[in-house]
């Protein structure tokens, strides 16, 4: 990890008012955002988050994981999170990675939170493709309506925290989210390794 040193820590998730919260204003509610590093082409961060998704290094994802759960447990609104739902990725881009990002960096929030990851309630319906060169417009259309729930009486009334690596437009976070608010009493709260500007 000797790039660690050199990431660029986001230091704002004490503020409400944090780049990254401005992200959902006006779009859908949430509770808290947290994030822990900021994400910028050629970066440190950019090197690991690479290595980790493309090259199969879990390890890396756990570390950062447990980073962004200390940034959590420090995120004003961020008590008492009952669930960790990491954002769902189609099967099919599941079984070619091996792995879902997400879920390994929940895995590494769960050692720092006394909340339980659950992978089985939120799931994606569609394939959609990458969104990563995608304009804000095409990345939003490209996620809406393709997530559902199970089990939706398994969350009524919690505190639940979702999880991706990368914030940039935000799409893909506020259409779980807004599939969660559906249920009754639940509110929902936002981690992620990175924001990076769209």
């Amino acid at each position: 990890m000797k790039c660690y040193h050199h990431m660029p820590r986001a230091r704002f998730s004490k503020d409400p008012q944090n780049p990254a919260a401005q992200v959902f204003w006006g779009r859908v509610p949430l509770k808290s955002i947290s994030v822990a590093f900021l994400y910028n082409k050629g970066n440190a961060l950019q090197q690991l988050i690479h290595a980790f998704k493309y090259r199969g290094h879990q390890e890396i994802g756990i570390f950062l994981g447990e980073e962004l759960g200390k940034e959590i447990s420090a995120t004003p609104g961020a008590e008492n999170i009952h669930l960790i739902i990491p954002v769902p990725l189609h099967p099919r881009k599941k079984k070619k990675r091996g792995f879902n990002q997400s879920e390994i960096i929940a895995d590494g929030i769960a050692k720092r939170l006394n909340a339980e990851v659950n992978s089985t309630i939120l799931k994606r319906k569609a394939y959609s493709s990458t969104q990563t060169r995608k304009t804000k417009y095409e990345r939003w259309q490209n996620v809406e309506n393709i997530f559902e729930l199970k089990n939706p009486q398994l969350i009524k009334n919690r505190h639940i925290i979702l999880i991706d690596d990368v914030i940039t437009t935000g799409a893909t976070l506020e259409a779980c989210a807004q599939c969660l608010l559906h249920v009754e009493g639940v509110e929902v709260s936002v981690g992620a390794l990175a924001y990076t500007r769209s």
